[in-house]
């Protein structure tokens, strides 16, 4: 299976070693946005979408490279760190999940765990999480992308 991790990780790395973990189970190419052109992922049997997450939103960077591709038939998934816990009422995956979907993708699940996260009011305080995502975050990270593989769907 041809997979692609389109990913934003612009603070502290968090996001990219989630997708480094996923990515060596599906076998996949990990790329920034703007390393990826709008017509590649309709060449991948799976295509995942990943940031941090900044204000509860995913990276706008994410955002507006997803806003840009062309409708499409395939399968993707979401994936993204952040240093508080995601609302269960108000997901902050949800919107990009929504987006994709839009697009024409099958969204066969989302991931999301904590992160070392230095945004301004706990930079006063040297940042919380600071070892996340720890081994068991990527071992989760892996399983997963083992999950989806597999022709499972997953959301923890």
């Amino acid at each position: 299976m041809k997979t692609l991790l389109v990913c934003t990780s612009v603070s502290h790395g968090n996001t990219r070693r989630v997708a480094e973990a996923m990515a060596g189970v599906l076998h996949a190419r990990v790329a920034a946005p703007e390393e990826v052109s709008a017509a590649e992922p309709a060449g991948y049997d799976l295509v995942g979408f990943g940031s941090g997450v900044f204000s509860q939103r995913m990276h706008p960077e994410l955002l507006g490279y997803v806003r840009a591709l062309p409708a499409s038939s395939g399968r993707a998934f979401v994936f993204a760190t952040s240093g508080l816990p995601e609302l269960t009422l108000a997901p902050f995956t949800r919107p990009l999940v929504r987006l994709l979907e839009g697009k024409g993708f099958e969204v066969e699940g989302t991931f999301t765990c904590r992160a070392f996260d230095t945004w301004a009011p706990f930079q006063v305080i040297g940042g919380i999480n600071r070892r996340r995502p720890d081994e068991a975050d990527l071992t989760a990270a892996r399983a997963f992308a083992e999950a989806l593989g597999n022709g499972s769907t997953s959301t923890p």
